[in-house]
């Protein structure tokens, strides 16, 4: 990680003139530079190393400083008072792309992008409707429907569980996805897996009540192993650590990771125990989105991440692969290329 271009709020003012260097300032009522040249994130409250879509929409804009040649710099948001802040130093810094994460910068993005029409925007897991903002989603319960099957395929004790940091359509929609996978394994192999943490009719299940709490995440899926749950999931950003430090004191569990393959992104100690992951492939939409900037192609027309596009998959299954037959590999890659065909659609009122 490029580390003299990630600030946190408190520390912009006083390195802005050392940190800013790749564009030049703003123009006055906000703008941009001629071209493409750089371009600012700002994190939500999770933090740019959060294992999550912090981390990979910043590998992805690595990727387009290396391969388009920009410069690109994070604003590390770590509370609440920093976000709006955070996006009007990022305009502020005359880099005619900004990119923000998460549903926490909403408000924030929409205000900053109506008042600079000229500076283009990118909003990460969260839709917002301006012309000059395009909406990075991912239909992830196309492949949480795959983890769900997968888990119910390899469980042993016929209980399965998923939890979330907060109950939002980001989130919502991997816990759908998952418990209709396990609904599906049980109507093909007349099974009765069932699945902890979330009733989709309903629309609730259980919560932590943030993404930053690793003990609450610990606390919740230890209730879940003792009601005999032996794969989780976790759709909580960094409080899903707690739910693998769980899964390795308890020795029988695993867990599936979210929007990052865990296998590479958590701490060497929970590799044991990661099943598989739910990816979100926001590293490319990033490069494409510098490229369409820079290209004059830029638009507000969401990016929706699919199996079909490469979008969303799920991750390899790493040192658990024993424990997934052929048979079943080969049922769940029926699922993946019938959900691309259009022949098997995965419902969430969540869905993007």
């Amino acid at each position: 990680m490029s580390l003299r271009r990630v600030v946190t709020f408190g520390a912009a003012l006083a390195v802005a003139s050392a940190v800013l260097t790749a564009c030049a300032p703003a123009p006055e009522g906000g703008g941009t530079t001629d071209a493409a040249e750089c371009v600012r994130m700002v994190t939500n409250s999770g933090g740019l190393e959060d294992r999550s879509f912090n981390q990979s929409s910043w590998k992805g804009l690595q990727q387009a400083e290396d391969e388009l040649g920009v410069e690109a710099e994070a604003l590390v948001s770590t509370s609440e008072t920093d976000l709006a802040p955070n996006v009007r130093q990022a305009v502020d810094s005359g880099c005619p792309l900004v990119v923000t994460v998460g549903w926490e910068l909403a408000e924030a993005t929409l205000a900053e992008s109506e008042a600079n029409p000229d500076v283009s925007f990118a909003i990460v897991d969260e839709t917002v409707d301006a012309e000059n903002v395009k909406p990075v989603v991912f239909d992830t319960a196309q492949a949480s429907f795959l983890a769900g099957y997968l888990a119910a395929g390899v469980s042993k004790t016929g209980v399965v569980a998923t939890f979330g940091g907060g109950n939002q359509p980001p989130v919502t929609l991997f816990m759908d996805g998952f418990v209709d996978g396990v609904a599906r394994y049980n109507e093909v192999h007349g099974t009765d897996v069932r699945a902890l943490g979330w009733n989709k009719e309903e629309q609730d299940g259980s919560f932590t009540g943030d993404f930053e709490d690793i003990n609450k995440g610990k606390v919740l899926a230890e209730g879940f192993i003792d009601q005999g749950a032996d794969v989780i999931l976790p759709v909580a950003g960094q409080v899903g650590e707690g739910a693998a430090a769980a899964a390795v004191e308890h020795g029988s569990t695993s867990v599936i990771w979210v929007d990052s393959d865990g296998y590479d992104t958590l701490p060497a100690e929970f590799r044991p125990v990661v099943l598989t992951s739910v990816l979100k492939n926001t590293q490319q939409a990033m490069v494409e989105i510098v490229r369409a900037v820079q290209d004059d192609t830029f638009s507000s027309e969401p990016y929706v991440g699919t199996l079909e596009n490469g979008g969303v998959e799920i991750a390899p299954f790493h040192d658990l692969e024993s424990l997934v037959t052929p048979g079943l590999q080969g049922e769940i890659e029926g699922l993946r290329q019938a959900i691309i065909a259009g022949e098997l659609v995965v419902e969430s009122p969540s869905a993007p």
